[in-house]
């Protein structure tokens, strides 16, 4: 299923943090492949724990050319994450549209680092890529799930939060401004309350009586 640009949020520039409930999701793919249709440009993806898919993000591009902008580099343990992190000042330039780091604070988890040095190594991280965003005037894409001290960190640095909650008829992603009204099922749109109360405004008390009056239902409610 491709990603339509209007039916998920727009991104900000700064930190922006992605809620999902399960540890792995497609939602990243879905809001960068988005912004991308709307603007395109170089995205750079900084992956932890193999969450990236390059046949989820073709599988969701309408056009191969958007995927072949996206570079993808991995990173397996903590200290290579943060040295990643550090290259990607050098990497990124005028053309960078996006950069996306899944599982951003796990990494920093493992055994191997000391959780004092950890916590530095984490937050020396989070700084880099809130500056790089002020500095390119991009989105930062991140998503963690775990609710700790490394994860109350991510929250102190985040600039924004994208909300995102799995339903029967697919993901619903939720902002200050922002809510899923529309999903896409099988060859149709499957359309939600909210949606037509934003589109015909909400009903007031005596509008179900005009309505049944319209339909010539007021005979049959007043026997």
């Amino acid at each position: 299923m491709q990603a339509n640009p209007d039916h998920l949020p727009e991104l900000d520039t700064g930190l922006t943090l992605v809620h999902t409930e399960q540890t792995r999701s497609h939602a990243l793919h879905q809001l960068l492949i988005a912004e991308l249709v709307r603007e395109s440009g170089h995205t750079l993806w900084l992956d932890a724990r193999n969450h990236a898919s390059t046949y989820t993000l073709y599988e969701m591009a309408p056009s191969h050319r958007i995927v072949e902008d996206i570079e993808i580099a991995r990173a397996f343990t903590a200290y290579q994450h943060h040295s990643l992190v550090k290259q990607l000042v050098e990497e990124a330039s005028r053309d960078t549209r996006l950069v996306v780091t899944p599982a951003i604070g796990s990494l920093y988890r493992d055994d191997e680092v000391p959780d004092y040095f950890a916590r530095d190594l984490f937050e020396s991280s989070l700084t880099v890529l809130g500056e790089l965003a002020d500095v390119l005037d991009v989105p930062v894409l991140m998503t963690d799930a775990r609710d700790d001290a490394t994860g109350d960190l991510l929250d102190e640095h985040a600039a924004h939060e994208i909300e995102v909650t799995k339903t029967s008829l697919g993901l619903r992603f939720e902002t200050e401004d922002f809510e899923t009204q529309l999903y896409w099922d099988e060859g149709f749109w499957q359309t939600t309350i909210p949606y037509w109360v934003e589109l015909f405004g909400a009903v007031g008390e005596t509008k179900p009586v005009d309505v049944a009056r319209q339909l010539g239902l007021t005979d049959e409610l007043e026997a």
